[in-house]
């Protein structure tokens, strides 16, 4: 059993009120319907997530599906597939003068 925490009657000091930084509990809630697909990894690769996973206490499925929407949210952008690109053609550089 945990001990009893004896609570005592003193001041507390200065106060300070802080703003409330908390987001509404409807910003909280995932907009995105996860669609479930099957693919084929290394086990390398497996095994590295599945480690890094286990050292920051959270899902290898959740790192490696994010992983994949920061991918998705990298390329389309401007001259990502979102913008006309074939899948797997080489991004356009900027020109340069």
């Amino acid at each position: 059993m945990k001990r009893k925490i004896a609570y005592t009657d003193e001041p507390l000091g200065r106060l300070e009120i802080v703003r409330d930084f908390l987001p509404a509990p409807d910003q909280l809630v995932l907009n995105d319907e996860g669609v479930k697909v099957t693919l084929a990894l290394t086990r390398r690769s497996v095994a590295f997530f599945k480690a890094e996973a286990a050292r920051r206490h959270t899902s290898y499925q959740r790192m490696i599906r994010r992983l994949v929407d920061a991918y998705a949210d990298r390329y389309s952008g401007p001259g990502g597939a979102a913008e006309g690109r074939k899948p797997g053609a080489p991004a356009r550089r900027p020109r340069t003068a």
